[in-house]
């Protein structure tokens, strides 16, 4: 049996989408106007956001917001303080996909570079986290609210020469399980998506997601 979303299933919602300048942060903030949510475009490259930002309005989606942030210099202050400007600007916040990540290096483990792995904890983890912090007590005031990590088949099950990413990845989906166990009786609904390797080499083609529901 197929599925069909209506048109405007999620008029009125309003999405924060991490690293929305590209790649599948830039077709899901697309998909998500197209059904008619409020799309924050967040990522470090303003021209990139810019031209998102022009898509969704050509496509007669509602009017996007822009967030510059770099999440590998970002702190917890810097995450606060946006969540204050969404609210003042909103109201609400009703979805967030964490899309943002940095792949890193594939190498033998005991290659792995110290400074490559702090980069991609900062942006894979930690930036997640302290986001997800800032974001969960605005998140609990939505009707029906979504969290949603992007995660990789490397993020549940081990493989060689991927060492950093799939760390990271592991730290995400166990990330997403507490949250989800410890949201699970209130309206927050947290999830883990995984959009498979096609998806992630050919961004700009549609793709199918599997989703890890707790």
């Amino acid at each position: 049996m197929d599925y069909h979303v209506s048109s405007d299933a999620l008029k009125g919602k309003v999405i924060l989408v991490t690293g929305a300048g590209d790649g599948i942060g830039r077709q899901a903030a697309l998909s998500y106007a197209a059904h008619g949510a409020t799309v924050i475009l967040l990522g470090r490259t303003v021209s990139k956001l810019e031209a998102v930002f022009d898509e969704i309005e050509a496509a007669g989606g509602p009017t996007p917001a822009i967030i510059p942030l770099d999440l590998m210099g970002a702190t917890k202050q810097n995450y606060l303080d946006m969540v204050d400007t969404i609210e003042g600007q909103f109201g609400h916040l009703d979805g967030v996909l964490h899309n943002a990540s940095l792949l890193g290096v594939l190498c033998p483990f005991e290659q792995i570079d110290e400074k490559t792995f702090d980069d991609v904890m900062q942006v894979n983890v930690k930036g997640a986290f302290l986001m997800t912090q800032a974001m969960v007590p605005l998140l609990r005031k939505s009707d029906d609210a979504r969290l949603v990590f992007t995660s990789s088949t490397v993020g549940h099950m081990g493989r060689a020469f991927w060492g950093t990413y799939a760390i990271s990845k592991f730290a995400t989906e166990g990330m997403m399980q507490v949250l989800a166990d410890e949201l699970s009786d209130t309206r927050v609904r947290v999830n883990a998506i995984n959009p498979g390797a096609r998806a992630q080499k050919c961004v700009h083609r549609p793709f199918r997601l599997r989703m890890a529901i707790y």
